[in-house]
């Protein structure tokens, strides 16, 4: 059976699909040694290779880990910056579903299912995503962030779930670069500390700063019935 050739990369653990297409653009991907186009489809007998290594479908690996500061989200280190793969002990190749940025701790989601991480990640899915956010001074602005703060022209939709002085629980669907410390500099406050607690029905729950687990069967479960 033949399928689209970002389809069989996602499955492989390449990336989520968006990304297994921009190395397709990028032309690293080749069909029985020919280089591939966007759109194209293939089957699994086929030999496809990405930067001259061969891909191949692989069980399914899905891991929480809490991020702490000072990691990026990437799968190979860049400018010198360490990134998150070094601290889980696998040889599975497998990919951060989204991001945090280096100066943002708490929950991420590891795995070489593509197609999950996709669905996570696209905008037309809706996946809540819950922060708690700190901030320089106690946050008095709150009808103006149920109302919506707009960022590159875009409004922003936040859910507020808890306020205690200087620090704040939301909730918000959208997975822009800094959403969250763009929100609160627009009324003025700065983002002191930025820790995310839960994704869709994925709580971090009490796991350690710098921690992994594999995800249990009941999360596993809850997470596709709410996709």
């Amino acid at each position: 059976m033949e399928k689209r050739i970002q389809k069989i990369m996602a499955e492989a653990g390449i990336g989520a699909r968006r990304k297994c297409e921009e190395i397709i653009k990028q032309g690293r991907v080749k069909i029985n040694n020919r280089t591939a186009q966007l759109g194209e489809k293939a089957s699994e007998q086929d030999k496809i290779t990405v930067d001259g290594k061969r891909i191949k479908k692989q069980d399914k690996t899905y891991i929480m880990i809490n991020k702490p500061i000072g990691f990026v989200t990437t799968v190979s280190e860049t400018h010198g910056m360490k990134t998150i793969m070094k601290l889980i002990k696998t040889k599975k190749r497998l990919f951060p579903v989204g991001r945090l940025d280096k100066n943002t701790e708490g929950l991420l989601l590891i795995t070489n299912d593509g197609e999950l991480a996709n669905k996570l990640m696209h905008p037309s899915h809706k996946t809540w995503k819950t922060y708690e956010a700190w901030l320089s001074r106690p946050f008095k602005d709150i009808e103006k962030l149920k109302k919506g703060i707009i960022i590159d022209r875009v409004k922003t939709e936040p859910q507020i779930k808890n306020i205690r002085g200087n620090k704040i629980v939301l909730a918000i669907q959208e997975g822009r670069k800094h959403i969250v410390r763009k929100m609160f500099g627009k009324l003025g406050y700065n983002v002191t500390n930025l820790r995310r607690t839960q994704i869709g029905p994925l709580k971090l729950g009490t796991l350690a700063k710098g921690t992994w687990r594999y995800l249990k069967e009941y999360e596993l479960k809850t997470l596709f019935n709410k996709l």
